[in-house]
């Protein structure tokens, strides 16, 4: 490809574009969804100001957009944000000649076994986290508007992504606190999945039900980190906890002994309180399998990009399938 790709990751907070070519990632820009009536819109701010920094962009025909949803038809409509769209209706509009939609956990996931040193940090400390197994299964998780889950199986010398809803399974509680929260919950939503508590609603969620006050979940991590609360300690605590039991679900589920890694945008927020968490021991903490999910590395992504270059790799594929 001559000219450069368009691609996009869409949460329900933030939309990142940037211009994809020959493995470079130019102007990457993140715009809050709340600013812009449609993504459409949102594309056409992002590459009127690329156009005006000297970018090449009149001539982009390539595109690809991870999106925090279910894609599953040509319509999609947003589970955490109003934004509703046809794919061949944009495509159209935005006179191109591939636009590839694809469940932004999955194009996280397809970065996962590219990801360097570098970008990637360690939970769980070399003595108890685990060692990983090349060519294997890859589980990830993330907490962040939503709770995405995701992972990479392979396949025939390839890496395949899987697209689930996974943070919408039913949550399951371990602790007394838990089961409170549980309770507390279903009396508001009927259903609780693991969404509900693992995400920045979530956050908040946990806190109202433990501490009776009501915080951003911004304010709820301020204070927990600064220890001028001790029940947004409690509060982070806690999630960090069911964190580790959901990501240690997911690790037996797929038989990821390629690694467990964590996205999205929560965790890393954390810092220090979510290293000297419970999170690795309430992974491990699976009775009789214990010793398996001890075997199995933990892994937060600290790359802040990672599904833009997921994205990338898909389109590229699908781009040279169609020719």
């Amino acid at each position: 490809m001559n000219m450069p790709s368009l691609v996009a990751d869409i949460g329900g907070t933030n939309a990142r574009f940037a211009l994809h070519h020959e493995g470079r990632f130019d102007c990457i820009e993140v715009l809050p969804c709340a600013g812009h009536a449609t993504l459409a819109d949102a594309m056409h701010s992002y590459l009127g100001a690329a156009g005006r920094r000297g970018f090449a962009v009149d001539g982009i025909r390539h595109a690809a957009i991870a999106i925090a949803n279910p894609v599953e038809e040509d319509r999609v409509s947003m589970t955490n944000h109003h934004w509703s769209f046809s794919i061949a209706g944009l495509r159209d509009e935005r006179a191109l000649s591939t636009l590839l939609v694809v469940n932004d956990f999955a194009a996280l996931a397809m970065s996962l076994p590219y990801l360097q040193s570098y970008q990637r940090e360690r939970i769980g400390g070399d003595a108890g986290g685990g060692i990983e197994l090349s060519g294997r299964p890859i589980g990830l998780i993330g907490p962040g508007t939503g709770l995405g889950v995701s992972g990479v199986i392979p396949a025939g010398g390839q890496w395949t992504a899987l697209a689930g809803e996974g943070g919408h399974a039913s949550f399951a509680p371990c602790t007394r606190d838990e089961f409170v929260i549980l309770e507390r919950l279903q009396e508001e939503y009927g259903h609780v999945s693991a969404e509900r508590l693992l995400s920045g609603s979530g956050l908040e969620a946990i806190h109202r039900v433990l501490s009776g006050d009501s915080l951003a979940a911004a304010d709820i991590t301020r204070q927990a980190l600064d220890g001028s609360c001790d029940a947004c300690i409690r509060t982070v605590e806690t999630f960090c906890g069911i964190l580790g039991s959901v990501a240690g679900n997911v690790a037996l589920t797929l038989g990821a002994t390629g690694g467990m890694y964590i996205g999205g945008g929560i965790v890393p927020r954390l810092g220090s309180l979510f290293a000297q968490s419970s999170f690795r021991r309430r992974f491990e903490d699976k009775g009789r399998l214990s010793p398996y999910l001890a075997r199995i590395p933990t892994w937060l992504i600290t790359e802040p990009y990672p599904a833009l270059q997921g994205v990338a790799a898909m389109l590229s594929a699908h781009i040279a399938n169609q020719q």
